[in-house]
């Protein structure tokens, strides 16, 4: 019997060749939302409003101007995985832990407060080639065209301002751009919503309402973020511009203190103000408890005094003690598809105008499918999934950041 040729055979060839590469339907679909999804990520301007990686900068062999792993004590982000992630813009904090509400104290911690700035500014200092400090909401743009890295500052704890409203201003003239009211534990400015003690003031102190008047005549934005519900609509009464919560989550998905409930994100639309969304992945997600893990974290609390009162060197053992419980017992982790589900939740209930996006990488943000900095195009992936709009895309990751951004800045310059 004679063979067929294989010229004959060639279209049999390339037909299968064609329906092996194309794959089936689903794969189709999946890559040419994967393209679609990594065409917009380049294209629009993203900004995290929220990072603690100057955490990172306080430990001992960390090189922000190299790429780390963050599976071998390497953190969320530095420089190159900014560019691999696609990240355009993100604010750096400026984080104290809360102590003692004395003169003392406020003092102290003024000074490490200091010393964090000037490692902000001294590793952006060394990588001007690929990073630069970022003052005003237009710089963001400006400095992604060209071809940098912008960074911005803000602080986390207004603590260690004590009770010197010209402390604002002297953040303010470093660089920083936000002021978050308080973090875990009530302080001289408002209640926090953690504070297992319960209210020390009922909302924002006397103090705390001319801290809020303070930032707004500066230009800071008010980042409401840690800070109590009755703080929250305090700080409402009182504000002349729009405000912002710098990672926080939808609390009718997430029960948790730390998030904001439905009349909490209504007031803050009404306001004109932002949701920026956290991946830490205790407020995207209720988790099922893990009473081992919880328990070796309960006793490092105890052992370092809840993280008061210590020593430069006694924070970074405390520290260096947390990441290695975190790798012995490691934390589970929601995924980018919850995180959406908040992003849905506050469009659905507000608009698409009032929601963000700040991870809170290095501070305990973490998805299982945005483990770091890297892979926060697969946020984009899912926006596209889900049917948002490149316009509407770019609004999250930006546009609705930066409008409040420069709402503050406006009211100063009037």
């Amino acid at each position: 019997m004679r063979l067929p040729s294989l010229f004959s055979c060639f279209p049999v060839f390339l037909s299968a060749f064609f329906l092996l590469s194309c794959g089936s339907p689903a794969e189709r679909t999946e890559q040419t939302t994967r393209e679609k999804a990594g065409a917009i990520h380049t294209d629009v301007l993203t900004l995290d409003s929220h990072v603690d990686t100057p955490l990172m900068l306080m430990r001992e062999g960390f090189d922000i101007s190299e790429y780390n792993d963050p599976h071998d004590g390497g953190g969320k982000l530095d420089f190159p995985r900014m560019l691999e992630g696609g990240l355009d813009a993100a604010f750096f904090a400026v984080y104290l832990a809360q102590g003692e509400l004395t003169p003392e104290a406020y003092t102290e911690n003024h000074q490490r407060a200091l010393h964090i700035f000037e490692l902000i500014h001294q590793a952006i200092e060394e990588n001007q080639d690929v990073a630069a400090l970022a003052l005003t909401a237009d710089d963001a743009q400006r400095i992604h065209d060209e071809g940098r890295l912008a960074i911005y500052i803000g602080n986390e704890n207004g603590y260690p301002i004590g009770k010197n409203l010209d402390m604002l201003q002297k953040y303010y003239d470093l660089g920083s751009r936000y002021m978050g009211l308080s973090h875990s534990r009530n302080n001289q400015i408002c209640d926090a919503s953690t504070d297992n003690d319960g209210p020390l003031h009922g909302g924002l102190s006397e103090f705390g309402v001319e801290v809020v008047k303070e930032l707004n005549r500066i230009g800071m934005m008010v980042d409401v973020s840690h800070i109590s519900d009755d703080a929250f609509y305090d700080v409402l009464e009182v504000t002349e511009v729009p405000v912002m919560a710098s990672h926080s989550n939808v609390r009718a998905i997430c029960d948790h203190p730390r998030n904001l409930d439905d009349d909490m994100i209504i007031a803050l639309a009404e306001n004109g103000g932002v949701l920026q969304l956290s991946v830490l992945s205790a407020y995207v997600k209720e988790m099922e408890s893990d009473p081992e893990r919880e328990e070796a974290f309960a006793e490092l609390r105890e052992r370092w005094n809840n993280f008061q009162g210590l020593s430069d060197e006694e924070m970074n053992q405390a520290r260096e003690e947390w990441w290695a419980l975190n790798n012995k017992y490691p934390a589970p982790m929601a995924t980018v598809s919850d995180l959406v589900d908040h992003i849905d939740h506050v469009t659905d209930l507000v608009g698409v105008e009032y929601v963000g996006i700040g991870t809170d990488f290095d501070g305990g943000g973490a998805l299982e499918d945005c483990f770091d900095v890297s892979e926060l195009p697969n946020i984009t992936k899912e926006l596209v999934k889900r049917g948002y709009t490149k316009e509407e895309i770019e609004m999250i990751w930006s546009g609705n950041f930066l409008r409040v951004f420069g709402e503050a800045e406006k009211f100063a310059a009037n």
